[in-house]
């Protein structure tokens, strides 16, 4: 009988956020107006990087990655939202519901990977500094993001595959606005200690091995800065790593606490604002830490616009000889 009905599971119903239809509309517009306001500053910052030759260092070249990261973490969530926002009946199929949780998981994976080498990288730069460009050669951070990216897609693959093998024979009602794995095991008719054993020792395993190395490396950078004899040194090297470490708080915050926490805590109103932090809000918030808090990528910013203002100028110049 159990089997039966697994089988025969086609698709899954998500409750949302609110059954206000007022609030609904309002969170409508929230949502998709922060949802432009990623795609613009993620993809802003991605086309900066590569027009300006000064930010082609491997700190930019993550933060790249970290911006195309965001564009496809925020794009796996927040349109289907948007349109549940706006639909009476809130279907996913069963197939696209672990589609979602899959991307979903590895691009959540693989940021982790990539704030803990942006931690490698910064404790490299300032604490090694002559030997900076051949640890960091443009081979190592292929390599490096390559890894990441593949450790994302792999524990994803374990994870999804471990969920999506459950029997879903109590309900289809998944009280969320996304297909995360908290609210699928409540839905299952088996015993699932195992399996969320399973899937919270890889989270475990995850987010402790990548908050150890950024642990170790800002440890070593504190050492490093406050050796420096200069104010002026100190205040440039602290400039460098604050909107690293901003980005690390927000993200790892969120997420511990809404996976990592105990069972008897688990809520799911406070987990659905967790999620709209962590999915909706901290993708938008990252490019914006990283412009208006590094020197380097504002002033890069005002030359683009400057040259920009120039060839309009040229331009114009050009059309009234004419």
């Amino acid at each position: 009988m159990t089997r039966k009905n697994y089988t025969s599971l086609t698709e899954f119903i998500l409750l949302g956020l609110t059954d206000s239809l007022e609030l609904q509309i309002i969170l409508f517009l929230l949502f998709f107006v922060i949802y432009i306001l990623t795609v613009l500053g993620n993809v802003g910052m991605i086309l900066l990087i590569r027009m300006d030759s000064r930010l082609h260092t491997p700190m930019y070249f993550f933060l790249a990655n970290l911006s195309f990261v965001d564009v496809c973490y925020s794009s796996t969530i927040t349109p289907k939202m948007l349109v549940d926002l706006l639909s009476e009946k809130k279907t996913i199929s069963f197939a696209g519901c672990f589609l979602q949780m899959y991307f979903f998981i590895a691009l959540a994976t693989t940021e982790c990977i990539l704030f803990g080498l942006m931690a490698y990288d910064r404790y490299v730069a300032i604490c090694n500094p002559l030997l900076y460009s051949l640890i960091m050669s443009r081979t190592v951070c292929l390599k490096m993001a390559a890894g990441a990216f593949t450790a994302g897609l792999l524990n994803s693959m374990v994870n999804t595959s471990y969920i999506s093998s459950l029997p879903f024979c109590a309900s289809n009602i998944i009280h969320h606005f996304f297909c995360d794995s908290p609210p699928l095991f409540k839905l299952s008719c088996s015993d699932t200690f195992l399996n969320e054993s399973i899937i919270s020792t890889f989270a475990g395993v995850n987010a402790a091995g990548t908050l150890l190395v950024i642990l170790t490396s800002y440890s070593y950078i504190l050492f490093s800065i406050f050796r420096v004899h200069s104010g002026q040194g100190r205040r440039k090297a602290f400039s460098t790593c604050a909107s690293h470490l901003t980005a690390i708080i927000l993200f790892y915050a969120t997420i511990i606490y809404t996976y990592l926490r105990p069972n008897s805590s688990y809520s799911l109103n406070q987990d659905k604002v967790a999620s709209v932090f962590y999915t909706v809000v901290i993708p938008m918030l990252n490019p914006l830490i990283y412009s208006l808090r590094n020197k380097e990528v504002k002033k890069a910013l005002w030359n683009l616009i400057n040259r920009k203002r120039i060839f309009h100028f040229c331009d114009c110049l050009v059309n009234f000889l004419n």
